[in-house]
């Protein structure tokens, strides 16, 4: 085979076989760029061909300092993404219905935001949960805090009260048992 330069040279010239080597060693690997790109076989085989076109227009810009291949994919790339920004995007309005041949359909979208009275709920959990936490003896209260409040580690926790891990780890046990049986009768 000959040198990528030579046919390049050939092809300036106006070789018609110079053209057709380029293509030979060049149509598959674009193909399968330009396919990954677009994800349909049609598109991706006329995206191919004006590749190609563009690059036969191109070729006295070609510098061969540069790989060939790469500035052959570059173009394939370049006209991948025009093509996809040019593609129509199918919407459908949410407030208009869509007509069947058995009538007008209607989308219901539910409203997902926040109610005022699930606010109201959240805040008084929290206050309560917050309540439950306060009733606590000392001992329970302040791993608790340090555990849930501060997202302590156990081993933070147990460093920051001088206790062993172990009663740490039984503490905090024991305070979320007590926040149970509270908050059971508050919630």
């Amino acid at each position: 085979m000959a040198k990528e330069e030579e046919i390049i040279k050939k092809a300036l010239s106006g070789d018609q076989k110079a053209y057709s080597q380029i293509l030979g060693r060049y149509r598959n690997a674009v193909f399968g760029l330009v396919y990954r790109m677009v994800r349909d076989r049609e598109e991706a085989n006329d995206l191919t061909q004006e590749t190609f076109i563009r690059a036969f227009k191109s070729l006295p810009y070609y510098r061969p300092k540069y790989a060939f291949s790469t500035w052959l994919f570059r173009i394939a790339t370049n006209r991948c993404i025009d093509h996809l920004r040019k593609r129509k995007v199918r919407t459908v309005s949410l407030d208009q219905g869509v007509e069947t041949e058995t009538g007008e359909l209607r989308r219901e979208i539910p409203d997902s935001s926040t109610r005022p009275d699930e606010i109201f709920f959240q805040k008084r959990r929290m206050v309560s949960i917050e309540r439950a936490i306060d009733s606590l003896p000392p001992k329970y209260r302040e791993v608790i805090s340090l555990k849930h409040k501060e997202e302590r580690s156990y081993e933070e926790i147990a460093r920051i009260l001088d206790l062993p891990l172990g009663t740490v780890k039984v503490r905090i046990f024991r305070a979320r048992e007590l926040l149970k049986k509270k908050l059971k009768s508050l919630l």
